[in-house]
């Protein structure tokens, strides 16, 4: 049994990730931390909770914080996990860390983005967490950089189209649409019930939305070439989910079969990766509340574009479900233990 500590537990993705493993049968939730709400049980922030987690809201040093757990997962906004996270791995510490301060390899273009980064050193120790891609550098790593939710699925979308060289890179087009959650519980004029109920809109146009480098330097990555995509993303009036459409144009040679045969290559043993068949498309509410990605594509043959789309919940897949199946592989679990529910529906 493995004592677990959820540093920022408050939050949707604190209160996501003890959802998931006050079920899991190999490891013990010890602490939960929160400044705002120390002194108070979990549950009478999180009434769906009660009789699962049985802890009080915590604020310690670092120090204390040590001693209370052997792996840790720090659920806290970006510069706040700079700072957290080296002294948790001089202790002998796992950790999954949910922001993104380690996501990004290159200092600079962190700094472009974000603010000075105070823990630089550890960006070449940090592994990206999509386990699809590094699980093998995950099992063997002692901090691991939770992806985002965005990213994540659109990266899942087209990692065999550029593995294989099918598409060409400089035409990716990404539309992506996701839920309130994405944007965390504090309160903000932008997510209130009668700014975004029966309404649609787009946010951060224009290459402004900070995930963009992360999918691109992933995106990067894989295909072995330097190039820029066009992503915008857009919020929908439900709580949770994700559905990304990525647009570009195909190689010549590539058809369906063919198609078909690297999706399957790359995901036909995947446990969380659902491909579905043609003609059938994801949907946000086939993967709410699970740790699944659902993905299917179509090809144009009069624009010789490629639209793949790809399902996850964002604070699931896109976010807690994820870490727990990063940790489940850095601590030798079964990958998929504590994350075997399926989707809630309706």
């Amino acid at each position: 049994m493995i004592k677990v500590g959820i540093i920022g537990a408050s939050g949707y993705t604190g209160a996501e990730l003890c959802r998931i493993l006050c079920n899991h049968p190999e490891i013990q939730i010890t602490v939960a931390t929160s400044r705002q709400y120390a002194g108070q049980p979990l549950s009478s922030i999180y009434p769906q909770l009660h009789k699962k987690v049985n802890l009080t809201f915590e604020n310690l040093p670092i120090e204390k914080l040590c001693t209370k757990a052997d792996f840790f997962f720090t659920a806290v906004p970006h510069k706040t996990a700079m700072n957290l996270v080296p002294q948790l791995l001089t202790a002998g510490k796992k950790v999954v860390d949910l922001s993104a301060d380690f996501r990004i390899r290159d200092v600079a273009v962190y700094e472009d983005w974000y603010q000075p980064h105070s823990s630089a050193q550890l960006l070449e120790e940090a592994v990206y967490g999509l386990p699809e891609l590094y699980r093998e550098s995950i099992r063997q790593s002692c901090l691991v950089a939770n992806p985002g939710c965005y990213p994540t699925s659109i990266i899942l979308g087209l990692a065999p189209l550029l593995k294989d060289g099918a598409i060409l890179p400089e035409t990716i087009i990404a539309d992506s649409k996701s839920g309130t959650t994405g944007a965390g519980r504090t309160a903000q004029t932008g997510t209130l019930f009668c700014e975004v109920h029966d309404g649609f809109k787009p946010y951060k146009v224009g290459r402004a939305h900070r995930h963009t480098p992360e999918i691109e330097q992933e995106l990067i990555k894989l295909a072995d070439k330097h190039f820029n995509i066009t992503f915008t993303p857009h919020l929908l009036p439900i709580s949770r989910g994700i559905l990304s459409t990525v647009y570009a144009e195909l190689v010549s040679g590539y058809d369906r079969k063919r198609i078909d045969e690297l999706y399957m290559q790359q995901y036909d043993n995947e446990p969380f990766i659902r491909l579905l068949s043609e003609d059938t498309f994801p949907a946000t509410q086939y993967v709410r509340g699970s740790n699944f990605c659902d993905i299917s594509y179509k090809i144009d043959p009069v624009t010789n574009r490629i639209i793949v789309l790809s399902a996850i919940d964002n604070i699931v897949k896109g976010a807690s479900g994820q870490a727990v199946q990063n940790m489940n592989i850095m601590c030798g679990f079964d990958e998929t233990t504590g994350l075997e529910f399926s989707p809630l529906f309706p």
